[in-house]
């Protein structure tokens, strides 16, 4: 699973998780926490939903729900690719690749974003402790080819591509959040989490859910996710 947020006012992201970081921190009620701890990198230096006390996430979701945000997400299921990746094998002797699939998500997600400005900067989640900077680049330069190719339209955006941490960048932390909600959609049935944000998603694409398209199934305003789909797309 991969996402992309596009963010009207980052320094306001930026100063407002910021500020709620620092009165968490001197919160009574959570100073002895083990994430609020410097030394442990966690809650501390990033919000990250997994490893937040519940909450702490509460707060940030209350928070992230009051700006102005719009998401994409591609999701790409473990068992399908496992399918995939032993057919492959079998025929081609080839091995299916971790990176390989992160690039396909990141030139599908960034496809329809690069021709609406002439400058962009993409802040990137270094995955590890590879920057694999070149790879990046060329997933986002197809992305504008694949653009391109279909809309028969130009772009000559200037491009700028940042892999970094998201203790650096407060919209890695916003994305972050974002995904763990669509994940406990799909992993629990749980979408507590989800339905206050789901305005916010304009596009999630399940890449392996082909029961009504051979490309997947995508979700959005016309089509909402709902527990009552995907349940439907594990009995298939």
């Amino acid at each position: 699973m991969a996402g992309v947020a596009q963010i009207s006012d980052p320094e306001r992201v930026t100063w407002e998780l910021n500020a709620l970081r620092s009165s968490l921190m001197t919160h009574p009620r959570f100073k002895n926490i083990p994430s609020m701890q410097p030394e442990a990198k966690k809650t501390a230096i990033t919000f990250h939903a997994k490893d937040d006390h519940p909450e702490i996430r509460q707060k940030v979701f209350e928070l992230i729900q009051s700006f102005d945000i719009k998401v994409l997400v591609a999701i790409r299921s473990k068992t399908d690719m496992a399918e995939s990746a032993k057919a492959d094998f079998k025929s081609l002797g080839t091995k299916l690749q971790q990176n390989a699939i992160y690039d396909d998500l990141i030139t599908r997600l960034f496809k329809n974003l690069l021709h609406k400005a002439d400058v962009i900067q993409i802040a990137i989640a270094r995955r590890g402790k590879a920057v694999r900077e070149e790879a990046l680049e060329q997933a986002i330069n197809q992305a504008q080819k694949n653009f391109e190719s279909q809309w028969k339209i130009s772009s000559n955006s200037s491009i700028i591509i940042e892999p970094t941490y998201p203790s650096e960048v407060a919209g890695l932390q916003i994305i972050d959040y974002y995904l763990w909600a669509v994940q406990r959609c799909y992993e629990r049935e749980d979408d507590q989490f989800f339905l206050p944000l789901a305005k916010k998603y304009r596009l999630i694409m399940d890449l392996d859910d082909k029961r009504n398209k051979p490309y997947g199934e995508w979700y959005g305003d016309r089509n909402p996710l709902s527990i009552e789909k995907l349940k439907g797309a594990r009995s298939k």
